[in-house]
């Protein structure tokens, strides 16, 4: 099974119940042999533009396990679906995970270092 990253856009006049919409996602996603690895609720943001004549959305990113038939079973059905207006199913670069992973390192690295040398120029004045 492969790595995907599934973000989808629910209905904002469902955020008081988001747990239903949020049910259909996931199995969705199950009924397709997928598997949920983690599930963030960003919530409610102001789209770019109108979709549906809807200016707000609620994303949830879905960092999910596919095998190799899955995505176009998920696109198939989310394009029916009438709570997920908009999502966004991407295959995950391993490679790329790793370079931003080794940025995210190095920067840390940066600020370790950077931290120490004011401490010394603040301990030789």
């Amino acid at each position: 099974m492969k790595e995907y990253e599934l973000t989808v856009l629910i209905h904002p006049d469902l955020e008081a119940d988001l747990e239903a919409p949020l049910t259909k996602v996931r199995d969705i996603v199950k009924n397709a042999g997928g598997e949920i690895v983690s599930e963030d609720n960003w919530g409610k943001k102001k789209l770019a533009y109108k979709i549906n004549k809807e200016e707000f959305a609620i994303y949830v990113f879905m960092d999910v396990k596919l095998p190799a038939d899955a995505p176009l079973k998920i696109s198939n059905t989310l394009n029916i679906t009438d709570e997920v207006p908009r999502y966004l199913l991407v295959k995950v670069d391993e490679k790329g995970r790793a370079l931003i992973a080794d940025d995210k390192k190095r920067a840390a690295e940066r600020n370790d270092t950077d931290d120490r040398d004011d401490k010394e120029e603040e301990k030789g004045e």
